[in-house]
């Protein structure tokens, strides 16, 4: 059974009231970690007990700041909440990572402190996971065993601090306690299954030439998973769920088409849930949002990609990668046979549907080109993306630029530019449906297979 720790307000706040601990006595610690190896020195083996009494807050609770505190025998993470809160820790391995799921909650951190690199956290996320679910996800330098959180009540102008100390451990025992707590397992399945069901309200299915048609609008990242982090502070997350709002809009502008969204909130959805969301809407095409990054800082251009087993070429591969990492950067990857970094592989019938969603690249990139900047080598590109699998749905993935180039940084965090993309994107759409007489079919792609 996978081991994991509930996390509650425990009776330690009773006993550093009674102590006197932040109340100005000259004797008392005068550093939250001299208060934090005290109190764990006096009681060694805190019990958890109820929160205390309290009337409920009105709004979510804040989470206020976040610090990493590196010493030789350990890396201490601690958060400052506004109100008592129930959190839970787990481990997941394959990359190592320390779990702290919590109810949702508001965000307050300012740039919240980067690890120095020396101790045994590497980096950490926070956000929405699921409706009502927030958490951190802490990637980890060398694999640690997590001690029972410790929560200090507010003193000194701070809030409830929640402490939680990671002890490096070898990478065998950190395996044997690492895993999906059973619970939660069972409801990431729940909500696969349920993203595969038809819509409650159904809609059109599958259309014919010159029915109504279907488009399914995928903005990438959300909630805990922020994507890339722009050069202006603009994140990929926002950007995108932005623009897939706008051209919703755009599209459904035009009464022969159904539109729908993965996501039309910051919240994350995970790889899989996308494709069957595509699927279960019965879509005629599905576009999928994202913003690139390069560590070449003059690269730029909007590119789209199609699907492929390997890649167009290694930049793309390389790509599909990060992206197909999405769930295990939130901390969903429940591994086994459905793994999203398991190699896609492509039947014939799937490359029918591979043909529809080049033709539909092609004509995208005619359409952009007159509201953005194209990446001008080779913009039409294949990889082997989770997001772009559906094998009965043509799908492309359109990076919108380079989050890294000051350049397209800043005209993407423009209403005009993503208002100009959300219309071009529509028209390539309106294209791509036309009947045959009123369009001449665009090249295929690079697909080779």
């Amino acid at each position: 059974m996978p081991k994991f720790r509930v996390v509650a307000i425990v009776a330690l706040l009773c006993v550093l009231a009674g102590a006197g601990y932040g109340q100005g006595d000259a004797a008392s610690p005068q550093s939250v970690d001299d208060i934090i190896a005290k109190v764990l020195h006096d009681n060694p083996a805190p019990t958890s007990a109820s929160k205390p009494r309290a009337s409920a807050p009105a709004a979510q609770p804040v989470v206020m700041s976040a610090r990493i505190g590196e010493h030789s025998d350990r890396t201490r993470f601690v958060v400052e909440l506004s109100d008592p809160l129930n959190m839970r820790t787990f481990t997941l391995n394959n990359p190592n990572r320390v779990v702290i799921d919590m109810p949702a909650v508001q965000w307050h951190l300012d740039g919240p402190p980067r690890p120095t690199g020396h101790g045994s956290i590497r980096s950490y996320r926070y956000g929405l996971f699921r409706p009502g679910n927030s958490r951190f996800v802490i990637d980890l330098n060398q694999p640690v065993s997590v001690s029972d959180a410790l929560v200090l009540p507010p003193a000194g102008g701070l809030g409830y601090r929640v402490v939680i100390d990671l002890f490096p451990t070898t990478q065998a025992k950190f395996d044997q306690s690492a895993g999906w707590p059973a619970d939660l397992r069972a409801r990431e399945a729940t909500a696969e299954r349920v993203a595969a069901l038809p819509p409650i309200i159904p809609g059109p299915k599958r259309s014919e030439s010159g029915a109504r048609k279907t488009i399914v609008i995928d903005p990438g990242h959300g909630g805990i998973d922020s994507g890339t982090n722009g050069v202006n502070g603009l994140l990929e997350r926002d950007l995108v769920l932005d623009e897939g709002l706008r051209l919703a809009r755009a599209l459904r502008r035009n009464p022969d088409y159904t539109v729908y969204m993965t996501r039309d909130t910051d919240i994350f959805i995970p790889l899989r849930e996308r494709v069957n969301i595509g699927r279960a809407h019965h879509a005629d095409l599905f576009i999928s949002l994202h913003a690139d990054s390069n560590p070449g800082a003059d690269v730029s251009g909007l590119s789209i990609y199609t699907l492929s087993e390997s890649g167009s070429d290694k930049e793309a591969a390389a790509l599909a990668r990060k992206e197909n990492q999405s769930d295990i950067i939130a901390g969903v990857d429940l591994g086994g046979e459905n793994s999203t970094v398991a190699p896609i592989l492509i039947d014939l019938e799937q490359r029918d549907t591979m043909n529809k969603s080049s033709r539909f690249a092609q004509t995208a990139l005619a359409s952009l080109s007159h509201a953005t900047d194209i990446l001008p080598r080779q913009p039409h590109r294949s990889a082997a993306f989770v997001v772009l699998k559906a094998p009965d749905v043509p799908s492309v993935l359109i990076e919108l630029g380079y989050l890294s180039n000051a350049s397209d940084a800043d005209q993407m965090n423009t209403a005009q530019w993503r208002n100009g993309v959300a219309d071009a994107i529509a028209a390539a759409v309106e294209r791509h449906f036309a009947p045959a007489t009123a369009a001449s079919p665009a090249p295929p792609g690079p697909v080779s297979e």
